[in-house]
């Protein structure tokens, strides 16, 4: 329970913020899924821009650590890859 308007204006701002940061990583994590569970290299190339559009927009917002899409981006690039 806030105690002053500041603090309880604070508490809308954070839930607020909180429900955005749900839906962008969520979807990033639904399209890096799409990426690993893909069953041929054709479908994974195909569903990786998506992943790395997602990842870059994570990070882009703060919703991850800059570096962390970074390593998700290149493990995604490298199983893409080796699909098949």
């Amino acid at each position: 329970m806030p105690n002053s308007k500041q603090a309880d204006k604070r508490v809308r701002q954070n839930e607020k913020r909180r429900v955005q940061n749900k839906v962008v990583r969520t979807s990033m994590r639904t399209a890096v899924k799409k990426v690993l569970q893909a069953p041929t290299t054709e479908a994974a190339a195909a569903a990786l821009p998506e992943a790395m559009k997602r990842l870059d927009k994570a990070a882009k917002q703060h919703v991850i650590h800059p570096n962390t899409a970074a390593r998700t981006k290149s493990r995604l690039a490298k199983a893409s890859a080796k699909k098949g």
